[in-house]
């Protein structure tokens, strides 16, 4: 695994305990940065930074495209997979967007369903697709 896909698996674990633990996923970032065991990449930092500034929108994004799915009713690592990615794929223009998908799709099929890879493709490349027209 690269260094980026380590880094986005480190981020995915961080909003996933946050979300378990109903904590800001920053305050399970400075505790993780401040423990270093192991320690967190820096592009972990970027990425859970900016879920974290842009969660609100980040969620009703994701509320509004999953059609059938409620963001309650998705898995809990879905649903931090989706908000990772949609963060790296609207937000960052460090890394190329087949690249973003790939690598989210690729922790879908690690971490979640069956159905999952589809599923995280699926709305990711909806929102590469919409990416020119949606207001950030």
């Amino acid at each position: 695994m690269s260094a980026r896909g380590k880094a986005r698996r480190r981020a995915l674990d961080i909003l996933f305990e946050a979300e378990a633990r109903d904590e800001s996923p920053l305050t399970v970032l400075a505790e993780r940065v401040q423990r270093a065991e192991p320690p967190v990449n820096e592009y972990t930092s970027t990425l859970v930074e900016g879920v974290a500034k842009n969660l609100a929108r980040i969620d009703d994004l994701l509320a509004t495209y999953a059609e059938g799915w409620t963001l309650e009713r998705m898995p809990a690592v879905d649903r931090n997979i989706l908000r990772g990615g949609t963060y790296e794929m609207l937000w960052s223009d460090e890394v190329p967007e087949g690249v973003v998908i790939s690598e989210w799709v690729h922790l879908a099929a690690e971490l979640s369903t069956d159905e999952s890879p589809h599923f995280v493709n699926g709305l990711l490349a909806r929102f590469k697709q919409l990416k020119p027209s949606l207001s950030l």
